[in-house]
């Protein structure tokens, strides 16, 4: 990992993001992205000197006033203690958050992005949604997504919940990278549901030939009985304790994901430990 994004909005949130964000920087000596979008300007640019583009009325007048106080709040988070001694990067980004996310990781091709979410839940969830989750949805590199505070060394254990067929080889060669950082140790978690069970018996062979395939170590299988697979992965974690969850996600859109959700996303939402997900979407 050499380039780390951590999106900012300069929330508690955000910076308990750039706290885990440095920690993992200084121990792969990679350099910070500190991208800070601001939402809502229409027809608004910059130009080539980095600046607001020659502006027109008041509404110009407003966003230029913006831009130089975002500067600043970007120029103070990069000189923030936490990031002491390591290589950051700071970049304003106009319009839909999603977009100029997706824009920076394309641009700077960034290996990792760590941001800071507040979830969501009810009917704010239904109605309003989350750019956190459209990220999670699309983002062509892994995503951790953070509430709380949380050092690597908290880290100890990654559940990683997978249904052992699709291929997440990609996928699992970046949470080697993180259980090589942290020390910690892997759990292969396959949760049974009412309507998909299956016995030990018959995921001792299909776990064996997982783990042997892509060389996994430090690892244990765990199959969890739950209601649901997001409640079995929470529970699960929940009672190993010092987590992060990593899951795939199908990056499906439209109908499709209205009708079958995502199972990464809601688990992004509710849990209130670090989250690692990364889209499979081609």
């Amino acid at each position: 990992m050499k380039t780390i994004l951590v999106p900012t909005d300069f929330s508690e949130q955000a910076r308990n993001a750039t706290k885990l964000a440095a920690e993992i920087a200084r121990r792969g000596n990679a350099k910070i992205l500190l991208v800070n979008v601001i939402e809502g300007a229409r027809n608004f640019s910059f130009n080539t000197m980095g600046e607001g583009a020659e502006p027109v009325g008041e509404e110009a007048f407003y966003i230029n006033k913006l831009i130089e106080v975002q500067k600043q709040h970007l120029k103070d988070s990069a000189a923030d203690e936490l990031l002491k001694g390591l290589t950051v990067e700071t970049i304003l980004e106009m319009g839909n958050p999603y977009q100029g996310i997706s824009n920076v990781i394309a641009e700077h091709k960034a290996d990792l992005l760590i941001m800071g979410t507040q979830g969501s839940s009810g009917l704010d969830e239904i109605l309003i949604g989350s750019n956190t989750e459209k990220v999670v949805r699309y983002a062509k590199c892994p995503v951790i997504t953070v509430k709380d505070e949380v050092s690597l060394s908290d880290i100890q254990n990654i559940v990683y919940a997978t249904d052992l067929t699709t291929d997440q080889s990609k996928f699992i060669s970046h949470i080697k990278s993180i259980q090589a950082l942290t020390g910690a140790k892997l759990h292969l978690l396959k949760v049974n549901t009412p309507n998909h069970f299956y016995t030990q018996r018959q995921m001792k062979d299909k776990f064996k030939k997982f783990i042997d395939q892509h060389g996994l170590e430090e690892v244990t299988v765990n199959i969890y009985n739950e209601a649901t697979e997001e409640d079995g992965i929470l529970y699960f974690a929940e009672d190993l304790g010092s987590c992060m969850i990593a899951i795939a996600t199908h990056g499906r859109t439209g109908l499709l994901h209205l009708l079958t959700g995502s199972i990464a996303e809601d688990l992004v939402n509710h849990a209130t430990i670090p989250v690692m997900t990364l889209s499979m979407k081609k």
